[in-house]
């Protein structure tokens, strides 16, 4: 058995895992995607944020076989709600890596956007929504500024770390972590960044550590969701990408008609972080 087909999971009633075959040629499909629209673009290089999760480690290892290790340079953007272990680990991955990087904390700076909200401020620690996603979305955004502003001092691209579950969920800030040259995992779901990441070679503690944006203290990607990534993966690829009806894809997977709801729910409300912001329809005079 490979590295990869030994993250199964059990009881997916739907086969989402790639073979060794399909796992080698998404391989080679990104890295080549990677080394040539970095050419195409005339730049030195790519840029990317990492944060010690799987998808910004397996881009990174990704990016540095498509462009060598003088071809990736990483940022580390901790604030005070990102825990030392993740940091710890972004930073042991560019040092396995071998590339260029630079830890900036990002606190300075989003206390400048807090301390300039209009009438009185607020608190830095907010434990309750809407300020608390609003207070997250300002330290998404204000790594991606910085992510852009070494990006274009060194002549390079920005490579996004999002995947294919993220993107369909909206589970991602709004010119933010999504504020990017390019998506190279874009294509692929939750499940699969996992098999690939084992496949080329990433420890396996970073493939099975539990997904957190860290945008509050305490956060979690499957907590905020409310579902787990195998069932959303499941129910994306049958009900969303796929021809299954709600409640065909509520039996198949053997859950609640009301779970595949929430992911309606979540693909309905995150259409318009898909695209470009609209304008008016040209009138006709």
């Amino acid at each position: 058995m490979s590295d990869a087909q030994s993250y199964v999971i059990e009881d997916l009633p739907i086969e989402l895992r790639l073979s060794d075959d399909e796992l080698a040629a998404h391989r080679a499909h990104i890295t080549t995607f990677i080394a040539d629209l970095v050419e195409r673009a005339g730049a030195n290089g790519a840029v990317l944020g990492l944060s010690g999760g799987i998808d910004s480690t397996l881009t990174a290892y990704l990016a540095v076989e498509a462009l060598g290790e003088g071809g990736v340079y990483g940022l580390v953007l901790p604030s005070d709600v990102n825990t030392d272990e993740n940091m710890s680990d972004a930073e042991r991955v560019a040092e396995t890596l071998g590339i260029e990087y630079d830890v900036v904390e990002i606190d300075p700076i989003v206390e400048a956007f807090f301390e300039a909200y209009p009438e009185e401020g607020i608190d830095r620690r907010i434990e309750t929504d809407p300020l608390r996603t609003a207070a997250g979305n300002v330290r998404v955004r204000t790594r991606g500024v910085l992510n852009y502003f070494v990006a274009n001092v060194k002549g390079r691209l920005v490579l996004g770390t999002g995947n294919r579950s993220e993107a369909l969920t909206g589970y991602f800030t709004k010119y933010g972590d999504q504020a990017v040259d390019c998506n190279p995992i874009g294509n692929l779901y939750k499940l699969q960044i996992r098999q690939l990441a084992a496949h080329v070679g990433v420890p396996e503690d970073l493939v099975e550590k539990p997904p957190s944006a860290e945008m509050w203290e305490g956060q979690t990607d499957e907590a905020e969701m409310g579902l787990t990534y195998d069932l959303l993966d499941a129910v994306l690829a049958l009900h969303v990408d796929g021809p299954l009806s709600k409640r065909a894809t509520a039996e198949t997977l053997g859950v609640a008609e009301s779970a595949v709801e929430r992911v309606e729910g979540l693909y309905a409300g995150s259409e318009h972080k898909r695209h470009m912001p609209p304008a008016p329809a040209p009138l006709d005079l």
